[in-house]
């Protein structure tokens, strides 16, 4: 429709102002990008949004990948408006977010909660979106039919798997062949925890360290576009680097990936209380304070709460007219609501 209103009004007046604005305005309704034959599933500013190419132009030429791993639509904002080139909606939602002590309870539906949360915050980044324990495992054809439902129920341009065995390796291919974009993640899998006996770091001994590249370079071959590289020694991480023509992103695996990956709440400092030790990794430097910025804005609202000195005037803002007062206190009498007028009278001349 708007395809064809364009072909209209170009036969009038393509050169004139209004026109011009007219075509701006007609791009905002369309969910096409101009000169690409799909753009995704939101609409978009060709100009403006992360996609593959972007970040494969920023691989080739060695600048580094920004990855924050958010779950809500107010941390999409901040990710959107900080310019990171993506945002992962994580299954680690289930520990951040949910309280869980592993990422393994959160369900597919919970999961496409927060994709779409974060779809209509993140206008800009290239949004990937982890596919959950138990929804990817059992076959090819359920590995693509979540993988789909993460796309067009969950708003996401691209899915993450964890793990490199066989099935997780076919899996990422069948994903691949269907059309979606597919993130590896190698290392930490905390979806494998049951048999990796816990939070270990992988890639300490010869072995460890050579699965973890030859894992690395499986996922490639599946048709991956990237891998994350989770909680491995740093010349483990670089050889990976090394040895892939895709960008690798490091959580906890040295400087030398091409790019990096932080939790939001982790970097920010959100989480200070002692019971929140356990999901806070050795690993993260917290850029920011706001768990204590938060905690004394929460106390400074109880005590003025307490006290009564909030809110005052300057948020009492809605006012009732001197003849409407008179006419309200009057009704409140005539329902025997006589100790009712009385506050409310004293109360007007308070505010």
């Amino acid at each position: 429709m708007a395809a064809a209103l364009f072909s209209t009004l170009s036969k009038f007046s393509k050169s004139t102002a209004t026109t011009s604005l007219l075509f701006s305005k007609l791009r905002c309704m369309s969910n096409v990008p101009e000169n690409t034959v799909y753009g995704g599933p939101k609409p978009q500013n060709g100009n403006q949004r992360v996609t593959l190419t972007h970040l494969q132009q920023k691989y080739r030429s060695a600048e580094r990948i920004t990855m924050v791993t958010a779950y809500d639509y107010p941390s999409a904002v901040h990710l959107d408006t900080a310019g990171i080139d993506i945002c992962l909606v994580g299954d680690s939602a289930s520990m951040v977010v949910h309280g869980h002590d592993t990422t393994l309870p959160i369900t597919l539906d919970e999961m496409l909660v927060h994709c779409r949360s974060v779809a209509r915050g993140a206008k800009r980044p290239f949004l990937v979106g982890d596919l959950p324990f138990g929804t990817y495992e059992s076959s090819t054809d359920q590995a693509v039919d979540t993988a789909v439902r993460v796309l067009k129920e969950g708003g996401m341009d691209a899915i993450k798997l964890e793990g490199g065995s066989p099935s997780r390796i076919t899996a990422a291919k069948a994903i691949v062949e269907s059309g979606i974009a597919v993130m590896g993640h190698v290392g930490l899998t905390p979806q494998a925890i049951s048999v990796l006996g816990g939070f270990r770091p992988q890639g300490k001994n010869i072995a460890s360290a050579v699965k973890v590249v030859v894992t690395a370079l499986a996922l490639q071959k599946a048709g991956c576009f990237s891998v994350v590289l989770e909680c491995v020694p740093a010349p483990v991480a670089a050889a990976a680097t090394s040895a892939l023509q895709i960008p690798t992103i490091g959580i906890g695996a040295g400087p030398f990936c091409s790019g990096q990956v932080l939790v939001y709440h982790d970097l920010l400092g959100m989480m200070q209380h002692p019971h929140h030790a356990k999901v806070t990794p050795k690993f993260c430097k917290q850029f920011g304070q706001v768990g204590d910025v938060i905690n004394k804005a929460l106390l400074e609202y109880k005590e003025e709460v307490t006290k009564g000195s909030f809110p005052g005037a300057a948020h009492s803002p809605y006012k009732i007219g001197g003849a409407d007062v008179d006419g309200f206190l009057n009704e409140l009498q005539k329902l025997g609501l006589n100790e009712a007028a009385e506050a409310a009278a004293k109360k007007m001349t308070v505010c």
